[in-house]
């Protein structure tokens, strides 16, 4: 064979290894399934790259760890791709994936968090939810440095943590979770401090107040009576009386309030023996029952009773309440 003829037939063979190395890198950075849907894939906190790219291999998101692994650094993604829960689908392509690593946008999962419930209830909820262990729920929502940073001035964040949906993701410490469901009550209380500063009233003791309106009222309607009458009660130095403030200080509450339960002094909760708010909240009150305390309705009531219709009666004496507790209390135990 001519020399000649040797050269075109190296040019030759040299395009075509050039076209199947294109070809095969074409085929590395496209979607590895054009008709898959979503998985989640999770990314472990300090995972490097090389161990991703193969995972995202492994579990059929792309054809080629190593073209993941080229395109990171060729986009300077190598060291920015985040832990948490990401919904990935192997229809996109590397880089859309990459893209998705680095972005944060983690999955969350929806928690209810309804009005009234205690810090111990919002952490076993959370736990329920595969977001965080119950016991380190707890020691975040009594760990003095957060709540320093957060400006509460209490030894708990019970009361403070905000009753709302949430989307939260997987992955997220104790501490940062507490920060989180505070941060809305800061809003609030933001909204109603100047109130509360007018009339003499701190952070705490609204916080505290609040909860036992949250915890007395069934219909909405009633939060500023509510509100109104524990408002009079303070300034008359008169016992709150509140049986969910009892509760709150009985260890392991069996549901059935004794008068032995009312008459103890111990119980730095009881509001039947102590003239005064008890120590803290008992619940997260909800923003309406924190608007009502610095809000109440302009009442003269001190007293009230439930109808067993969900409201209640309400009184401004001690005869009229008496009538009230004889006629829908009484009567409806016989």
């Amino acid at each position: 064979m001519r020399r000649g003829g040797l050269l075109l037939t190296g040019v030759a063979l040299a395009l075509l290894g050039a076209a199947a190395a294109a070809t095969g890198l074409h085929q590395a950075l496209a979607p590895s399934d054009p008709d898959a849907g979503e998985l989640v894939f999770t990314v472990a906190p300090g995972e490097p790259l090389g161990a991703i790219a193969r995972q995202l291999e492994r579990e059929g998101l792309v054809r080629s760890a190593r073209a993941v692994e080229w395109i990171a650094r060729l986009r300077g993604l190598d060291g920015s791709l985040r832990a948490g829960e990401y919904a990935l689908s192997a229809a996109w392509s590397p880089g859309a994936i990459l893209s998705h690593l680095a972005s944060g946008q983690t999955v969350s999962y929806p928690v209810v968090l309804p009005e009234g419930f205690t810090a111990a209830q919002i952490g076993a909820r959370l736990a329920s939810a595969g977001l965080v262990e119950a016991q380190a729920f707890a020691e975040a929502v009594r760990d003095p440095e957060l709540i320093d940073s957060l400006g509460i001035q209490a030894d708990s964040l019970e009361g403070y943590l905000f009753p709302d949906t949430y989307f939260l993701p997987r992955g997220l410490a104790a501490g940062e979770l507490a920060r989180i469901l505070v941060l809305p009550f800061l809003a609030v209380w933001r909204e109603i401090e100047p109130l509360a500063a007018a009339q003499g009233l701190s952070q705490h003791e609204v916080v505290t107040l609040a909860s036992i309106v949250e915890k007395e009222t069934g219909v909405a309607e009633e939060r500023q009576l509510v509100a109104a009458v524990f408002r009079n009660r303070l300034l008359r130095r008169m016992r709150l009386e509140s049986d969910p403030t009892v509760i709150y200080g009985i260890a392991d509450f069996d549901g059935n309030l004794r008068r032995k339960d009312l008459e103890d002094e111990g119980n730095r909760y009881n509001t039947y023996r102590i003239a005064a708010l008890p120590p803290g909240p008992i619940a997260s009150p909800g923003a309406a029952s924190l608007r009502a305390v610095v809000t109440p309705a302009k009442s003269k009531h001190l007293y009230f009773v439930a109808r067993n219709d969900g409201t209640h009666a309400f009184s401004s004496t001690f005869r009229e309440h008496a009538r009230a507790v004889e006629r829908y209390q009484k009567k409806a135990s016989r």
